[in-house]
């Protein structure tokens, strides 16, 4: 009865960020990476909406929050990817680099309007790796909070989203290799978190690995 409980309780406070995915290869993908040596990571799309509008809901600090997330996931991915190197067959740009290069040519705020070809050049590196993360915000953080209490103590669902994982060839800006996921997002949940659990569910397809 104890196991059992103790496997109860493991599944509750576990991050809940389980959904549906989706990889997508493009048949030239294993001829392309063999050509390439150095990739950047650049900042994600994050847009953040709300099921229902908060009382409160202030549009500069939600673009605020967009902006500050979008650099925590960029920055989870090179944390991760560099805990792993001697696994992969290239070697990835130091984010602090590439948002500066990308702050100096006066795009770092127009990703979505500039091409993977473009950004590439800008940076010096042989191919993109980018994505979106989207989020709808179900309840308030708060909210969840409470709810937490009520459930005893347990992390309460926020939100559900996609996030899209896209490597895009630096030449041709065509698009590599992507992944696409569901998820939920709770009060427990952080781009750490987040990051972890999808390169662990993308890490056989990965197209860098040695």
């Amino acid at each position: 009865m104890k196991k059992i409980l103790f496997i109860a309780v493991l599944l509750m406070v576990g991050v809940s960020i389980n959904g549906q995915k989706q990889i997508f290869e493009a048949p030239e993908l294993q001829t392309k990476i063999k050509e390439q040596k150095t990739v950047a990571i650049v900042p994600f799309l994050v847009t953040i909406t709300y099921k229902k509008i908060p009382k409160n809901f202030n549009k500069e600090e939600n673009d605020a929050q967009e902006q500050k997330m979008s650099k925590n996931i960029q920055s989870s991915m090179y944390t991760f990817l560099l805990r792993k190197k001697d696994k992969y067959s290239v070697q990835f740009q130091d984010v602090d680099k590439t948002n500066i290069l990308l702050k100096k040519a006066g795009i770092d705020k127009k990703l979505d309007e500039t091409t993977a070809d473009e950004i590439a050049k800008i940076l010096g590196v042989d191919a993109v790796i980018g994505g979106k993360y989207e989020i709808e915000q179900t309840k308030s953080e708060a909210g969840a909070i409470a709810s937490a209490v009520l459930l005893g103590g347990f992390g309460g669902k926020t939100g559900t989203g996609t996030l899209t994982l896209s490597v895009n060839d630096g030449q041709s800006g065509d698009l590599l290799w992507r992944f696409f996921k569901t998820l939920d997002d709770n009060i427990m949940t952080s781009t750490d978190d987040v990051v972890e659990h999808m390169m662990r569910k993308v890490s056989r397809n990965f197209p860098y690995g040695n």
